[in-house]
């Protein structure tokens, strides 16, 4: 797949078939546009690497979803026509997000394992030893390196895999729910899920697709029994069929 460059280097995608694409591919946190080579292999499509993730250059501060949905707004003037939009996990916030700032700037939505409201009964509270450590730290009692330390022992994989202006962008996206946002969508909606998705439960998206419903939306949950999370890479078969369904779907 080549690599190419969008509006002067400040996104690059993956690009698969030929002109116009009618597909936009979002992946997610921590990977790239390449995931979704062998799920998008023989349709028009771009598969982006999203800011900060790829060839793409990180985002000057650190933004959610929203903003996210509009440092990727130049990558919508390479269709000539709504296109289906794939989110994975990180990538779905963003397309949810974008079709509730922008509506009917996408045909469908196909979204997948995306951590679209919080867990049930889940806690934002930090543990309370961190937070002993955080409120020494304001009183000057500990340093800032015994922070950064607690940060990185309380913190996500995904956490201590970052730093700089990506660590605040994944502190940002993580305390957000797009409940209001879901409840915008007018379009068709397709939500395929790893039944052992373990980062994203099934009951996520059960939630995601009673709000979608209840707004009058058009949705579809479709759930691969025995599959986890990273379903570009370990179900593209799958994932190439809900697509191309998608695709007749807005094309009737």
């Amino acid at each position: 797949m080549p690599l190419i460059s969008i509006s002067g280097g400040a996104l690059f995608a993956e690009r698969l078939g030929s002109d116009p694409p009618r597909v936009l591919a979002l992946h997610g946190w921590g990977r790239r546009g390449a995931d979704f080579g062998a799920a998008l292999a023989g349709l028009d499509a771009l598969a982006l690497d999203l800011p900060g993730f790829g060839a793409s250059p990180p985002p000057p501060t650190g933004i959610g979803a929203a903003g996210y949905a509009e440092l990727i707004d130049p990558v919508f003037a390479w269709f000539d026509q709504p296109p289906v939009v794939v989110g994975h996990s990180f990538g779905g916030r963003v397309a949810v997000a974008r079709e509730a700032a922008r509506p009917d700037s996408a045909s469908g939505l196909l979204l997948v394992g995306s951590p679209l409201v919080r867990r049930p009964g889940r806690s934002r509270r930090p543990p309370l030893a961190y937070r002993l450590v955080r409120l020494a730290h304001g009183w000057g009692i500990l340093s800032d390196q015994r922070l950064e330390a607690e940060k990185r022992r309380h913190g996500s994989a995904d956490y201590r895999a970052v730093s700089g202006v990506m660590r605040d962008v994944l502190v940002a996206v993580v305390n957000e729910s797009y409940e209001e946002e879901l409840g915008k969508i007018r379009v068709p909606v397709r939500l395929l899920w790893g039944g052992d998705d373990s980062e994203v439960p099934l009951a996520i998206a059960q939630r995601a697709a009673q709000i979608l419903g209840q707004s009058g939306g058009r949705v579809e949950l479709e759930v691969l029994e025995g599959i986890g999370h990273h379903v570009p890479l370990s179900a593209p078969a799958a994932l190439a069929s809900a697509v191309r369904a998608m695709l007749a779907e807005v094309s009737s």
